[in-house]
């Protein structure tokens, strides 16, 4: 099974994506199609018969075709013209790719390709496959196509604007001002003036207007009228009954003999002023990816034969050797190998305090490196690195259609025909029922109908709100791979938490010193606590590095040790000074004939608090007990508080024994602990949690954690944790903070009221102001609604959908 993601045009309203999910489905092979009318995209999933250029085949037979962008990069390493034909046939072998022309004078490719198939660096690497390098010259830049269509728009809207406004002036003028329109009358003859607005409006709807017809005609001549239908039939039905009037009024009674050229160009302007407005917003919904992409460097500083050479971002590859200057941006992801500097990760965790980075410490491309050079080895470039890969899940969760809108599909695939069944309507019941003179009612009232319906709203009220949504959660350190995991938060019950990594650290430090004995020699902790970190410096055991990094911290002084013996299971013992050492648990120190008597008191305290005990004992004799502990994350308390207070169940499921599973939960104060639950038997305790209480959350970080993961009703992974963890998750918490849980809760509600909001104001615009159109308001109070203010509040109705989606930007983190 594949799965792509196109880019289409043309779509206009949730019809348009009603009808293109329809035509997809239908094709032999494709399983699935989620059509997007906000990003403008198909997610399609299809296996063979179908192919990409079937579906792009069928898009265009629909009415919506796939978009095609141009891709220039500039090549080296050629060097005759079969280089140029390799490359060439490289490219032609990729599906969805219509020309590749190489150019071997230029040293150039221009890649026509089906949009949203391939990134550029897809293209780059099938390139450097066949042996030659490549670097994006030009292309579509993020943000750019949607900024070209509300030029484009502008500049229609300009021209509309000048050939509408001596129209409507003159037009509305005379109404509202009697004195102008009987000095305009005898200035200008009333029959002439009629020529002049039917050129006016005649321009209008051949230029600037032209998209209306253009996309409306040839949608309803296919049985699938959509929004453009709507504008087209009611602006044209205005034009063609005032060229009448114009041309052959004897064709009318003398008192329907009025033109409505007014509203038949007024009405295409404002839809046009609408959708320009539209466009803007549709573009600043997309703000959080073009901020991601933006966060990339451009360039970095490369060793190359003994030299530092500055490449072009797309040129790296594994393995580098790259320099990162103070205050540049980290280039590719790699692996610290040389120097010390502070790195500000703020862009992709959210965390605002600078990360100390040095030898061997991990670092992202995007994030910002401090007052220290840093010199660091290549492991992710291009499509691999961890920014790339999170602006593939936003983009992945953008285009996700969750399930509240199948509601939304079920009404907008019906909504136009309906709306053209009721303007006829509208009509017949005014030319039966309605005041002369009959026929100039029925026209305005049947022309307002059409107008003023619009399921664009109704189309845009869920998309728009998660690109916006799940853009912020992405600025917050909180990326939804599934965008259905909006809604399915919306509701949770019980929100369970793995231990190890996740509630805590992940890393066991000495958490306890106890001095049992001084050995008759004025010895303190610090003196103790270095000869124990001498020994382990010999093991390999986790605990070993706790002690050394707590020996450090205290500053002490490693003293020399020597006959060092690993005794497996059970410690270390070793000699220093001439003196015997033993380190490790209670059974080491009854083999070795140690008497435990003193140690016992700090064993029942730590084992009390589930801290892990290790033992000294000097010449024979107890000098020291080390509690070691994984410790809690600093936000872990607060957060388990705050789901509380929300009404929200908190577990904790931990592998560890019972008494340090139990001590971590009591610390917390979570509701239930279950300890000592194996890898496999995680997805069982949420089977039970969840009939107990309810829909379940699961926080986990290890590849032990994947199983729970994929059976909670959401998993949310720790994005320190395992890729295996992080694949099998619905949402990634980037900065590994448990209180992100709390941000991906506070977002999923805001997202989730704000849709509703939308739909609610989508779907009450219409059935409010359809009857209202329709002259509903006439026979108690003689109003008639004129179809140039339904096309205002049509323009409207889409406008306050989009705005209110950008209110979603403003969203706190942690609430």
């Amino acid at each position: 099974m594949k799965n792509i993601r196109l880019s289409v045009e043309g779509m206009s309203c949730a019809s348009c994506v009603g009808r293109v999910e329809r035509a997809l489905l239908a094709h032999n092979g494709v399983s699935g199609a989620q059509v997007n009318l906000a990003t403008q995209t198909a997610e399609i999933q299809f296996e063979a018969p179908a192919t990409i250029l079937d579906l792009s085949d069928v898009l265009t037979r629909t009415g919506y075709p796939a978009r095609n962008e141009t891709l220039v990069f500039n090549l080296s390493g050629m060097s005759c013209a079969s280089c140029a034909g390799r490359v060439e046939r490289a490219l032609l072998a990729m599906p969805g790719v219509m020309r590749a022309p190489v150019s071997l004078v230029a040293e150039t490719v221009q890649i026509v390709v089906v949009a949203g198939l391939y990134t550029a660096q897809d293209l780059i690497d099938v390139i450097k496959a066949s042996g030659y390098t490549a670097v994006l010259a030009k292309g579509d830049a993020p943000g750019a196509r949607k900024a070209d269509e509300a030029r484009h728009l502008k500049s229609q809207l300009i021209l509309a604007l000048a050939l509408t406004l001596p129209v409507f002036l003159i037009e509305m003028g005379g109404h509202l001002i009697p004195s102008f329109h009987h000095w305009f009358a005898m200035l200008v003859p009333a029959q002439i003036w009629r020529f002049v607005q039917f050129a006016l409006t005649l321009a209008v709807l051949i230029g600037p207007a032209r998209v209306f017809f253009v996309k409306g005609i040839p949608a309803l001549l296919r049985g699938g009228p959509e929004m453009n239908t709507l504008v087209a039939m009611g602006a044209g039905a205005a034009f063609v009954y005032s060229t009448v009037v114009t041309f052959a009024p004897a064709l009318l009674p003398a008192s329907a003999q009025f033109v409505y050229f007014e509203a038949a160009c007024v009405i295409a302007t404002l839809i046009l002023l609408g959708r320009y407005f539209e466009a803007r917003a549709k573009g600043r919904t997309g703000e959080a990816i073009r901020h991601l992409v933006g966060l990339g460097a451009k360039s970095a500083r490369v060793e190359q034969g003994g030299h530092l050479v500055e490449l072009p971002i797309e040129a790296l590859s594994i393995d580098d050797i790259v320099h990162a200057r103070p205050g540049e941006k980290i280039a590719v992801d790699g692996v610290v190998t040389l120097g010390e500097s502070y790195v500000d990760e703020s862009m992709m965790t959210g965390e605002p305090v600078p990360v100390l980075k040095s030898d061997g410490a991990i670092v992202r491309a995007g994030t910002v490196n401090g007052n220290g050079a840093l010199m660091y080895r290549a492991t992710g470039v291009g499509a691999n690195t961890q920014l790339a890969q999170i602006i593939r899940m936003v983009e992945a969760a953008q285009g996700a259609k969750l399930p509240i809108q199948s509601l939304v599909d079920r009404i907008t695939r019906v909504f136009v025909p309906v709306v053209m069944a009721l303007s006829f309507l509208t009509v017949c019941a005014w030319l039966i029922w309605g005041p002369e003179p009959v026929l100039q009612y029925a026209l305005v009232a049947g022309v307002c109908v059409l107008i003023i319906a619009c399921p664009c709203a109704m189309g845009l009220a869920t998309p728009t709100s998660i690109m916006v949504g799940t853009g912020r959660a992405a600025e917050l350190g909180v990326l939804f791979r599934k965008g259905d995991a909006l809604q399915a938060l919306e509701g949770v019950a019980v929100v369970a938490f793995d231990k190890t990594g996740t509630l805590t650290v992940g890393r066991p430090e000495v958490s306890d010193i106890v001095v049992i004995s001084r050995d008759k020699v004025n010895c303190d902790e610090t003196e103790l606590l270095a000869l124990a970190a001498a020994v382990e410096a010999q093991s390999e055991h986790p605990l070993a590095r706790a002690i050394e990094r707590a020996a450090e911290a205290l500053g002490g002084a490693c003293p020399e040790v020597e006959d060092v013996t690993s005794l497996t299971g059970l410690g270390m013992k070793a000699i220093s000074n001439g003196r015997s050492v033993l380190i490790g648990n209670i059974a080491l120190m009854v083999q070795e004939g140690v008497e435990t008597f003193a140690f016992q008191e700090a064993l029942e305290a730590l084992g009390a608090r589930g801290v892990t005990p290790v033992l000294v004992a000097r010449d024979g004799a107890p000098v020291m007990v080390l509690g070691i502990s994984d410790q809690l994350r600093p936000t872990s308390k607060s957060t388990v508080q705050v789901l509380q207070r929300r009404g929200i169940k908190v577990a904790m499921i931990s592998g560890d024994t019972p008494a340090a599973a139990n001590a971590v939960g009591h610390s917390l104060g979570v509701d239930t602990v279950l300890a000592g639950v194996l890898p496999a038997g995680k997805a069982d305790a949420l089977v039970g949690l969840r009939d107990a209480y309810g829909p379940v959350v699961f926080v986990g970080d290890g590849i032990n954690d994947a199983p729970a993961l994929a059976e909670a009703d959401i998993g949310l992974a720790v994005g320190t944790g395992t890729d295996v963890a992080i694949e099998s998750a619905d949402v990634v918490l980037v900065a590994g903070d448990p209180q992100a849980v709390l941000t991906a809760l506070t977002l999923s509600d805001a997202v989730m009221r704000n849709i509703k909001q939308n739909l609610f104001w989508a779907f009450s615009y219409n059935v409010i102001l359809i009857p209202v159109a329709a002259g509903a308001l006439y026979p108690n109070f003689g109003i008639l609604l004129s179809p140039m203010l339904g096309a205002g509040a049509m323009a409207l109705s889409s406008i306050f959908v989009l705005a209110n989606a950008l209110r979603l930007r403003r969203v706190a983190g942690t609430i």
